[in-house]
């Protein structure tokens, strides 16, 4: 009885163990699919070592324990090497794996077909430990005495709860392997597609961006109109003159004036068009009698043709007063003629690698209004009517893009409506010109061209002296810093006139500017003039001086108060023409 006594209770703890691994194998089989199983196949190769984690191999161990006297029959299944998980591309590594309960192998798990291209990883679940295993197996020693039953299940349900409670504690000190092994290593696609996807970097919010400041914050913003955009200007303010009119028997004044000015630009994907006009009206509050409205418009378009060809076209009115100090000034008028001029000219341009081709036509037509007298008779000044025909060929070399040298030729026509002047000479003129220079484009340092050459215009009548002489002509910007920019303007023009005797003059303008942004909102702003009339049948010349400054404080981007103070002073041989004239202007600019 004896002998059979421990027989029998050698044989109820094998029972006792089958039951507890079958028990392990139905749970592992009943055991929902983790949630990764949904996802696309994983990317990279995964080692052995990289897949068991520390709990992983300490289970393998318990259960290769727990197998007693099978044994034999499982170191087969213990040497053979465990399944490898191989994924479709390399680096990644699978969320979970399951452990076989009578083996120990690690088994893959079930892969769902749902593609999805960035699965989201599941929680990594817990597994039990050895020690959870070891504890299992002494509560089995201790309850051997009992029955069958009672014994499967109370064993079955110690394991269980001593193997959570040991996984538990032993989890807390492997969370970092285990996060470790689930983490999705990151592969060279990936990356790339991290690179091109433009909501792979989170964009910082719009208000926390740091705003680009404007060049010129108080500069006009303009109005949208079609295709163009409109920047227009009026300014309002008072003159206190010494001279009203600029004039020999001018006196002092207090006049009113107005300035409208306005520019468009297109806004064209090509081609490109600019139009500028201003005007300005003269009013006297009190003082000498000063009524007189001048102003132009100018407008300019831009084409680009086949053939690397360009076309540019100007057309222009302006309509001025004859000014009192004019060579063509009448004694003792109450309102001066008024002068209107309507030109336009046509343009080619064509480069030949280095070499600039420019051929220009050009018309400016010249008519004059009646002149009304102080005893209230009118006085014609049709005689005076003219038309200017032009043709200029320009031919530059580009030495370097920032230094072009050029070279002119012009031919021309004048005519007049009235062939024979109302003092019978015949005032049409056939005009020859040729210049040479040099283009400067420098960007915003330097930029502008500069000419010199000889000018003579033949008059029909013989008994008139042509008109010839010296030219020159310039239109420079230099910026030596930022904020200031300093203008040179060069100018040479022939006056026509219609006195007995005399055939004109040649009138030399030079005009030297200069601004500063002393601040944001406040401009200064200098120019000196000299002037010099070259007259031609006698011997007489005229020099004008006069020097101006000024300032601008814009009180916002719309409105700004302005400031100026001017003298200007005419000397002449001639007599009856000095002049001296001495102003200061305040008024209020409003823009758009």
């Amino acid at each position: 009885m004896s002998g059979a006594q421990p027989e029998k209770s050698s044989g109820r703890r094998g029972k006792a163990v089958c039951t507890l691994l079958l028990a392990t194998s139905m749970f592992a089989l009943l055991r929902p699919a983790p949630l990764h199983a949904q996802e696309t196949e994983l990317r990279g190769e995964v080692s052995e070592s990289a897949i068991l984690s520390d709990q992983q191999r300490k289970a393998r161990q318990l259960a290769l324990a727990t197998q007693g006297q099978q044994q034999s029959a499982n170191t087969a299944q213990d040497d053979a090497p465990p399944r490898t998980y191989l994924p479709a591309s390399a680096g990644a590594v699978p969320d979970d794996t399951g452990t076989d309960a009578a083996t120990g192998s690690i088994f893959d798990p079930p892969q769902a077909t749902d593609d999805t291209d960035n699965p989201t990883p599941p929680k990594p679940r817990r597994r039990p430990s050895s020690a959870g295993q070891n504890a299992a197996d002494q509560d089995k020693t201790k309850t051997g005495t009992k029955t069958a039953d009672k014994s499967k299940k109370k064993k079955a349900a110690t394991a269980t709860t001593d193997t959570t409670q040991a996984a538990t504690d032993d989890t807390d000190s492997g969370t970092t392997d285990q996060e470790a092994a689930n983490r999705r290593t990151l592969t060279v696609d990936s990356a790339d597609r991290q690179k091109l996807d433009p909501g792979a970097e989170r964009t910082a919010a719009i208000e926390g961006q740091n705003k680009k400041a404007e060049d010129d914050p108080f500069a006009p913003t303009g109005v949208k109109w079609g295709s163009f955009v409109i920047r227009p200007s009026i300014e309002q303010g008072l003159t206190a003159t010494t001279n009203g009119d600029s004039s020999s028997a001018g006196t002092s004044a207090l006049l009113s004036e107005t300035a409208l000015r306005f520019t468009a630009v297109s806004d064209w994907r090509e081609n490109s068009a600019t139009i500028d006009g201003y005007g300005l009206f003269r009013e006297t509050v009190s003082g000498y009698r000063v009524h007189d409205a001048q102003g132009r418009i100018e407008g300019q378009l831009n084409v680009d043709l086949d053939n690397e060809l360009r076309a540019i076209a100007k057309l222009g009115y302006e309509a001025v007063p004859e000014t009192a100090s004019s060579p063509n000034a009448i004694a003792g008028v109450s309102t001066p003629p008024l002068r209107q001029t309507i030109d336009g000219s046509l343009g080619v341009e064509k480069a030949v690698g280095k070499m600039q081709y420019t051929l220009t036509g050009a018309v400016s037509h010249d008519f004059y209004g009646d002149a009304e007298l102080s005893d209230g008779t009118t006085l014609s000044q049709k005689d005076q009517d003219n038309t200017l025909y032009t043709a200029t060929l320009r031919t530059g070399y580009e030495i370097s893009p920032a230094l072009t040298p050029f070279t002119e030729i012009e031919v021309g026509r004048r005519a007049y409506d009235q062939r024979i002047d109302n003092e019978g000479f015949e005032r049409s003129s056939t005009r020859l010109g040729a210049r040479a220079g040099l283009q400067l484009d420098m960007g915003e340092k330097l930029s502008g061209e500069f000419s010199a050459g000889w000018l003579r215009e033949a008059i029909d009548d013989k008994s008139l002296e042509a008109i010839s002489g010296a030219t020159v002509n310039a239109d420079l910007k230099w910026s030596p810093e930022r904020g200031t920019t300093i203008g040179l303007t060069g100018k040479t023009t022939v006056e026509t006139t219609t006195t007995a005797g005399e055939s004109g003059d040649i009138l030399y303008s030079g005009r030297l500017t200069a601004e500063r942004q002393i601040r944001a909102n406040l401009t200064a702003n200098a120019a000196l003039g000299l002037d010099w009339r070259d007259y031609v049948g006698i011997d007489g010349h005229d020099r004008i001086l006069s020097a101006e400054t000024g300032l601008t404080w814009w009180l916002n981007r719309y409105a700004g108060l302005t400031s100026r103070v001017r003298t200007e002073k005419l000397t002449s041989n001639l007599p009856g023409r000095d002049y001296t004239a001495n102003s200061i202007y305040l008024g209020l600019k409003v823009q758009r």
